[in-house]
């Protein structure tokens, strides 16, 4: 998969830094031992942040201003990643999906960056655009249904758009048939370092729980 960061993105966010992940898996319908690690880091949540000491995590802070600088209020379309730490500090238990999804969701809170998960299989073309979502853009968030994408980045295939920070796109999620995972760690913080270290525990996961084979990342600004 080839990604391209557009002029858009660049304009408003400089020093992003994403990386792509792939690896082959088997997915299943619930890992008792993934959930041992999310319910662990959940309670190391609530004794250490509240939902306003959240914000400033680097990745959710820069995120938030990446929003604000794109036109869109982070405070009612929240990145995914906080929206999962809100809730676990809320003493609410996160949705459970799947594993591949349930995954995903916990290197998302642990690093605190948002993270598309997509079945790699169901994307069209061989490149994804990281851009702006613009107007009337047709988009249906998954469990959402039509979500309004102005203001906000977005990736798209060659059929439209696929992902944001928010919520990924229906057309392309993960299900329980997934053999094929592509997900994007969206720096908006720059620090490639934490970025490779997101991708690298994605990786770990889906060798752990999801009998990962051929796993690779790249990184792309």
């Amino acid at each position: 998969m080839n990604i391209i960061v557009s002029q858009e993105i660049e304009s408003v966010c400089p020093g992003f830094v994403g990386a792509c992940v792939e690896v082959n898996v088997v997915n299943t319908p619930y890992s008792e031992g993934l959930w041992r690690e999310i319910d662990a880091l959940g309670a190391h949540y609530r004794d250490t942040l509240n939902t306003e000491t959240l914000k400033e995590m680097p990745a959710i802070a820069a995120t938030r201003r990446v929003y604000r600088a794109c036109g869109k209020d982070p405070s009612r379309y929240r990145p995914s990643a906080e929206a999962l730490i809100r809730r676990m500090l809320q003493g609410k238990r996160l949705y459970q999906i799947d594993t591949l999804v349930d995954l995903v969701n916990l290197a998302s809170i642990r690093f605190g960056y948002s993270i598309g998960g997509f079945d790699a299989d169901k994307l069209e073309g061989d490149t994804l655009t990281l851009g702006i979502g613009r107007a009337g853009e047709p988009y249906e968030g998954i469990g959402r249904g039509l979500l309004n994408i102005e203001g906000l980045p977005v990736y798209r295939d060659a059929s439209g758009g696929v992902g944001t920070p928010t919520s990924d796109n229906e057309r392309t999620k993960i299900e329980l048939q997934t053999t094929r995972l592509l997900a994007l760690v969206n720096g908006y913080d720059g620090r490639e370092a934490q970025v490779c270290a997101t991708a690298e525990y994605i990786l770990q996961l889906a060798d752990s729980y999801c009998e990962g084979t051929e796993g690779k990342y790249f990184i792309y600004r």
